[in-house]
């Protein structure tokens, strides 16, 4: 498949890295970067630092997988270009954007340096459209859709497999799916360059509280439980998540929150734990979320 807001020209290998002549500068050098911010190498076979930084520069192109280009340019085949362009030392590498340089450096860097070069020039062209697929995705999830919300969250993970919220989207499309093994086997598997992002921790909690829900006893005879027995926390807790089964998550979190008031230590902390896994598990701007985090600081700092 091709990359999201990338052409099938530019979505072959051959394009990203290329050997450019001064005749072909024009057409592979300015024009290309007026749709993509293009890298230019200028290096000699005789340069030993070349030899180095030309590989690294390479692979993290690769890595950007499209969203920047390469052009490899020898300055001994190609003088008057590096004469017009000042080229004093090799190697020099020079950006192009929109057909002007917008920034360069001389010499061998670190792996790191050229990383944090290639990641400042693709951030030039936006994301390529990945951030209009999530929201569409997110839009499918939440219209029932969730089959062609998975297909597009996994279409995303395919360009960046570290993308969070790509990833924490399609656990939860499984999870709507009623594919509770393949969202639990995801979340085993979660990169750890992404493992504790919010979008990945609230796909967890959304698991965690569908497990629970499997097990909930009957909301009406819970209710007549902690009715009768106002201090049987237990009770109060197993209707909280009985309440949450149902749906009922305003009501899950003030039968929580007054089990905190009553006492915030009962079972380890397990209201606040409870809490925790409910508000992480909803958007952090629902009324649900910003009014029961209000209530629950207020009972913990009062």
């Amino acid at each position: 498949m091709l990359e999201f807001g990338q052409t099938k020209d530019a979505a072959e290998a051959g394009d990203l890295i290329r050997d450019v002549s001064e005749a072909e500068f024009m057409t592979h050098v300015i024009e290309a970067s007026r749709e993509v911010p293009v890298i230019v190498d200028f290096w000699a076979p005789w340069c030993g630092p070349c030899k180095t930084l030309g590989p690294a520069l390479e692979a993290a192109v690769t890595a950007a997988r499209g969203k920047v280009r390469m052009a490899k340019v020898n300055v001994d085949e190609n003088q008057m270009i590096a004469g017009q362009l000042r080229i004093q030392s090799i190697p020099t590498v020079y950006a192009f954007w929109q057909g002007k340089p917008v920034d360069g450096f001389q010499g061998a860097v670190p792996g790191s340096e050229i990383k944090a070069f290639v990641d400042k020039l693709a951030a030039l062209a936006g994301d390529g459209g990945l951030g209009e697929a999530l929201d569409a995705a997110e839009a499918m999830l939440g219209e029932g859709a969730a089959v062609d919300a998975a297909e597009t969250f996994a279409a995303i993970l395919g360009e960046e497999p570290e993308n969070a919220r790509a990833y924490g989207g399609l656990v939860r499309a499984h999870l709507a799916l009623g594919n509770q093994e393949q969202a639990e086997g995801l979340l085993a598997n979660v990169p750890a360059a992404i493992a504790g992002a919010a979008e990945v921790e609230a796909a967890r909690a959304q698991l965690a509280l569908l497990k629970q829900a499997a097990t909930a006893g009957p909301v009406a005879e819970l209710l007549d439980r902690v009715l009768a027995h106002p201090d049987d926390h237990q009770a109060r807790f197993d209707l909280a998540q009985a309440l949450h089964a149902a749906g009922k998550i305003e009501g899950a979190v003030e039968e929580l929150l007054e089990l905190v008031k009553r006492d915030r230590e009962w079972n380890d902390g397990a209201a606040k734990k409870q809490l925790f896994t409910i508000f992480e598990a909803l958007k952090p701007n629902d009324p649900v979320v910003l009014k029961g985090r209000r209530k629950l600081s207020s009972l913990l700092f009062a």
